[in-house]
């Protein structure tokens, strides 16, 4: 492609790591270890520091192998004399020789490319006819990166390169296009080549909410700072009586918020500090707080922004006191202090309810993706790589498994079912329209992979040993089948990459990608050659015992190669990390806004005890019960809870409704995710208020009335 198109300056194809399990032999040493293909230019085009090795001249011919220093380590005991030398790779039933012409950093923790070691492209491709995979255009598994020149246009770029597969394989319905390396992370989605979504919405949603806790403290700090006014009264009217200016007076209250902005800055920076360790292990992370003049100047410029949002108003207030009713002592609230002091108290706790009402349906929601039925039983699945004498005898080897007490079943597949694992449009059937081109996912499986998963036949049979001609049969799911159009298929002929094949039976839909996606076209072939891993399903109840006496079976068949397993069930939780941290951190937020709230409507509900504390004591002495004092100061706040639920109900459902159709399979939205999420929101203004109208109505009224 580089030579073809002039602006590009290198390009690479890439195998991901994770499409692979190697093991690597020195001698008796055998590593378990993550490695991928790449063409000669890899080490140019990223910045993988080489240690050892020209990156022009590594990764040449189908021999080359550039390994991490740690690995180098492991395998020669030593990083600095270990180019030259030779290891042995194993992968499935097939093993190579290579030779370390390079060695290179250890790849960090957050780099999105993982791996340990990386094998040329020219290996792959050998591995390939091996494998009797055809190298076409209408191949997509590697993927290719390119480093342009500078000075190159990228619009321009991929108008040029749009049509490349077109020009290679005339029947591609692929359009090219280019993005940036460092958009992948967190704007990896795209639907018909527009970015859509990915990481980056959870950056965006946790990037308001953020805000959204920041504007409801600064409304509690100008809500309870009016409300204290009156303690310094006193102190503006004299101020003002020697002379000061509202200016200068706006100036020094507005100081304060600032000075105690920059604390709070100080003392965040030290719970961050702090609770880092603990945010990591939420998230899954390895994020240090590197404190540099770029991120200081953020801080700060946050700190002052906050200092200034919530000052301003309390210095605007605080500095117009008239002097003779400051040292009076008495200031007449008007009417729009009380308007505006209300609705800043119903702004937060609308945010509240959207918060809660957001926690209690993603909760659902991965609750529902966790229980879903999908068609197949993942339960008590266990999975490993295929390879070794294991890949080689693999007939034998799944014969014995199943003799293993506590073995229900066991078989081969190309998958684990996480994710799709090939597609093709080289299938063409009775009545097939020309024009349509319909891409079907494929899987490559054993005998008793559908019994093994407990997929269900709708219509025929599943592969069986009974029928000799079971190799150059399909089965399809229910999609395939009403893609094709077809009634009462089975026994009919299709024709897959120039083969006829008869259709033997039809699966019910399951779902074998994220519930993000529809259930696509697929159709099982049995080639058992083909695959790469192992499932065995075993009984539930004993399983320790049972992968004990796997892992010692397996150790005795495969000699040098590690038994390492997953359950099938783990790894499609792992599918849903995202949604899990979401969850998690959405269940932080909501608390931490609540308690914000609350701790504004507390200090609000002790000034307001405080400012009726007479007319408290003369209702008690004209026969006012507890209850009767407690209602009486809680009903202002209740009223206000009330009219904050009316208006974040309908906004907290179009937000939950954005995020649930996201996934193509989600809960219903029922009514009372949000009627609850108004009364635990009600409940908890009300505790908070009761705690201070309980305080008030415990008064002896002698105490409230003794200066009287």
């Amino acid at each position: 492609m580089a030579k073809e198109i002039p602006e590009i300056k290198y390009a690479a194809a890439v195998t991901p790591s994770s499409w692979f399990s190697f093991t690597l032999s020195v001698n008796e040493i055998n590593i378990k270890a993550e490695g991928q293909f790449a063409d000669k230019d890899f080490f140019n085009l990223f910045s993988f520091r080489l240690l050892q090795g020209n990156p022009d001249q590594v990764l040449t011919g189908s021999n080359s192998v550039v390994i991490s220093r740690s690995l180098a380590m492991k395998l020669f005991k030593t990083s600095k004399s270990a180019i030259g030398k030779t290891l042995t790779w194993h992968l499935l039933n097939f093993s190579d020789k290579a030779v370390v012409s390079g060695i290179c950093d250890d790849v960090p923790n957050n780099s999105t490319m993982q791996f340990q070691f990386v094998l040329s492209y020219q290996a792959w491709k050998d591995l390939s006819k091996k494998m009797g995979r055809t190298m076409n255009w209408d191949n997509h598994a590697p993927f290719t990166y390119v480093l342009l020149k500078e000075g190159t246009n990228p619009e321009q770029f991929n108008k040029k390169i749009a049509g490349y597969l077109k020009s290679k394989f005339t029947d591609s319905n692929v359009t090219l296009f280019s993005r940036h390396y460092s958009d992948g992370y967190l704007c990896g989605n795209y639907d018909n080549g527009v970015q859509n979504g990915g990481r980056i919405e959870y950056v965006k949603l946790f990037s308001v909410i953020a805000l959204f806790i920041i504007l409801i403290a600064c409304i509690n700090f100008m809500n309870l700072f009016t409300a204290k006014a009156s303690a310094r009264m006193k102190e503006v009217g004299i101020k003002k009586a020697i002379g000061a200016e509202r200016k200068s007076l706006f100036i020094q209250y507005l100081s304060e918020s600032l000075i105690i902005s920059l604390i709070s800055l100080i003392l965040a920076l030290l719970f961050v500090e702090l609770l880092l360790p603990q945010f990591n292990n939420i998230t899954g992370k390895h994020l240090h707080l590197h404190i540099g003049s770029s991120v200081l100047l953020v801080f700060l410029s946050i700190a002052v922004f906050t200092g200034l949002i919530s000052g301003s108003y309390p210095a605007l207030y605080i500095s117009g006191f008239k002097p003779v009713s400051s040292l009076r002592g008495k200031h007449n609230m008007p009417g729009g202090e009380l308007w505006l002091r209300k609705i800043l108290v119903v702004f937060q706790f609308s945010l509240s309810i959207i918060f809660i009402a957001a926690v209690l349906v993603i909760y659902k929601q991965i609750n529902f993706i966790q229980t879903k039925n999908l068609g197949y039983d993942r339960n008590n699945v266990i999975c490993f790589d295929k390879e070794g004498r294991a890949a080689q005898n693999q007939a034998t080897f799944l014969n014995e498994l199943k003799e293993i007490p506590g073995v229900v079943d066991a078989a081969s597949s190309n998958t684990n079912l996480m994710s799709s694992f090939g597609t093709t449009i080289g299938l063409d059937w009775p009545g097939k329209n020309p024009k349509d081109i319909i891409r079907f996912e494929n899987m490559q499986v054993s005998y008793d992979l559908l019994k093994t998963l407990d997929i269900n036949i709708k219509e025929g049979r599943t592969f069986s040993k009974k029928f000799g001609s079971d190799s150059t049969a399909i089965i399809f799911n229910e999609t395939a089948i009403k893609a094709m159009g077809f009634k009462n298929p089975v026994g009919k002929t299709i024709n897959l990459w120039g083969e006829n094949r008869q259709i033997i039976g039809v699966v019910k839909d399951f779902n074998f990608e994220t519930l993000h996606e529809n259930i696509k076209p697929l159709f099982f072939l049995l080639r058992p050659d083909r695959t790469m891993k192992i499932l065995v399903r075993i009984q539930a109840g004993n399983e320790r015992e049972t992968i004990d006496r796997i892992k010692n079976f397996y150790s005795k068949f495969n000699p040098g190669f590690v038994f390492d397993y997953k359950f099938l069930d783990k790894d499609y939780q792992a599918l849903y990390e995202s949604e899990e941290r979401v969850s998690v951190l959405s269940k932080y937020f909501a608390g931490l806004a609540i308690m914000i709230s609350c701790l504004g409507l507390l200090g609000l509900a002790a000034f307001t005890a405080q400012r009726r504390i007479k007319e408290i004591g003369i209702r008690k002495v004209l026969g006012s019960s507890e209850f009767g004092i407690i209602y009486l100061l809680s009903k202002d706040f209740s009223k206000l809870v009330l009219i904050s639920i009316i208006i974040a109900l309908p906004l907290s459902y179009l937000l939950v409704k954005n995020w649930l159709d996201t996934f193509v399979y989600r809960i219903d939205l029922s009514p009372w995710y949000f009627v609850s999420a108004g009364i635990i929101t009600l409940v908890i203004a009300w505790f908070t208020v009761g705690t201070q109208a309980l305080k008030a109505a415990r008064v002896n009224p002698s105490q409230c009335l003794r200066d009287e």
